[in-house]
């Protein structure tokens, strides 16, 4: 008796290919028209127009190359407010110190001569990027077209409001943040493809993988990868996403092979991954555990 056929894994297929591409994935290209990030101009105050000086300008410098801040304007809550703007929910603040100069009236011991004196009280001040406001134009270093270059894929957007997740637009970043469970998405305008995937590709595949960091959660798969990666855990975690997003990009029909961009993305985090051969196998089983618990929930 012949044995019976296998069942067909898309899963399992896509990623094997998609580990085979790794060797010749090239350098990951981001899918969406983004602000050129990490800043190097000298920090200025969006309030003053001055620029900062002295360790402020490193502490700044740092912020704005850890998150890829592309803008040098920098201000405090209430300095963006006063410019008709607002900080949006969740933005962690980056610390200045300022030197606010204290006069006080100081007697001579010897003499008992009192004179006027000065002295610099040091305090700290907490500011945060423009890439952090809403209402406030950072110039693009590409123009922006006028609207989405793509038309909604009507499964896809389906998907999307049935697992639950609050998405938000706007911006020109993509990530999920846990403290306030909500995901942000660039504005769908700066979607206008790559050499290696369409508009449409480029924000359902950002989308879902953002859905899979999403699905993570301690209060839904509570996917905690310390444990068993340790320090390494943010690498896998971030190729869990990136796979998952592969899964359900396949299982929604947004594309019908494997991408180029989503090799080139997990290829740059396992880099990190050289002395564990099978970190990729467990991610993988991760981001099908995901993706199958997204795709659950809309019954």
């Amino acid at each position: 008796m012949a044995r019976a056929q296998q069942k067909f894994d898309v899963h399992q297929e896509i990623t094997n290919r998609i580990v085979a591409a790794l060797e010749t994935a090239g350098e990951f290209q981001l899918p969406w028209i983004r602000n050129k990030g990490g800043s190097v101009k000298r920090p200025v105050n969006i309030a003053s127009a001055k620029a900062y000086n002295g360790v402020n300008i490193v502490s700044l410098w740092v912020s704005a190359q850890a998150s890829d801040y592309p803008s040098n304007l920098w201000g405090t809550y209430l300095q963006w407010q006063e410019r008709g703007c607002q900080v949006r929910r969740g933005e962690k603040s980056s610390l200045v110190v300022v030197y606010k100069k204290l006069e006080f009236v100081e007697t001579n011991e010897k003499t008992g001569e009192s004179v006027n004196a000065e002295r610099l009280m040091a305090r700290a001040s907490f500011v945060f990027n423009a890439a952090q406001i809403d209402g406030f134009n950072t110039a693009s270093t590409e123009p922006l077209p006028d609207e989405p270059t793509f038309d909604p894929i009507a499964r896809a957007e389906a998907f999307a409001r049935a697992t639950g997740a609050k998405i938000e637009e706007g911006g020109d970043r993509a990530c999920y943040i846990p403290s306030l469970d909500i995901i942000r998405m660039p504005a769908r305008k700066r979607f206008t493809g790559t050499e290696t995937t369409t508009p449409a590709e480029g924000y359902y595949s950002t989308l879902c993988h953002e859905l899979v960091h999403y699905s993570g959660a301690k209060h839904r798969l509570d996917r905690d990868l310390t444990g068993r990666f340790g320090t390494e855990s943010y690498a896998v975690e971030e190729l869990v996403a990136e796979l998952g997003a592969a899964f359900l990009c396949g299982d929604l029909g947004i594309t019908p092979e494997p991408r180029v961009d989503h090799a080139q993305y997990i290829a740059s985090w396992l880099k990190t991954l050289k002395d564990d051969k099978k970190a990729v196998f467990t991610a993988a089983s991760k981001a099908s555990e995901a993706a199958n618990w997204l795709l659950a929930q809309g019954g």
